[in-house]
């Protein structure tokens, strides 16, 4: 974990002082993400919002608290899991990221990724959702994992949506009370690939 973690600490230093975008010139933080550099679950929200852009974390406003809450629920805390954003700098006053952004951060993002490798990566709102999962809506489309080259993409409302339609809150947690089953049914299907030993011979007296 120790080689990860300095390889993550190098990315967020980049985001840091990056100038790809204008987000760098309203920044007070950047937000490059945290958690556990071998998680196996991957949450991916949208951008900072007032709170993340004053600590430099992301998911610490109510939104964050929620997701917190839902993250408990599945036995699990943050220090256990991987949490980031598509972007990594704070919209001006809360806006949608823009597409010029969202592209300057990729790069840090899809190296993000490929440093921890997770199992399932947890896309919440449309802006994460997007990346995977095209033509279609997040209302169509929640609670609904897709398989590809070994990781399991799920797609999540943002815990944001639950402030702001309390009717999303139930099926927010029915979506995250899944995610043990696709860990371990990814897990029993990795088991399977696993060649076994063949029986050992035993060797004739003469």
């Amino acid at each position: 974990m120790h080689d990860k973690e300095e390889l993550l600490k190098g990315i967020y230093i980049e985001i840091a002082r990056c100038v790809r975008c204008n987000l760098h010139t309203t920044r007070t933080c950047s937000v490059p993400g945290e958690g556990n550099a071998d998680a196996k679950i991957m949450f991916i929200g949208e951008a900072p919002g007032f709170n993340e852009d004053q600590q430099g974390r992301p998911f610490v406003g109510a939104a964050g608290k929620f997701l917190t809450e839902l993250i408990c629920s599945i036995g699990l805390t943050r220090e256990d899991v991987y949490i980031t954003n598509v972007v990594k700098d704070r919209p001006p006053g809360n806006r949608d990221p823009l597409p010029d952004e969202i592209s300057a951060c990729c790069n840090f993002l899809d190296r993000q990724i490929e440093i921890i490798k997770p199992k399932i990566i947890v896309t919440l709102g449309r802006f994460s959702m997007a990346r995977y999962f095209t033509g279609i809506t997040i209302s169509k489309i929640h609670g609904q994992p897709m398989r590809r080259d070994g990781i399991i993409y799920y797609p999540m409302y943002h815990p944001a949506a639950a402030l702001h339609q309390g009717g999303l809150r139930k099926e927010i947690e029915q979506d995250m009370l899944r995610i043990p089953g696709l860990l371990e049914e990814l897990k029993c299907a990795e088991a399977l690939l696993v060649p076994k030993e063949p029986p050992a011979r035993q060797l004739g007296l003469f």
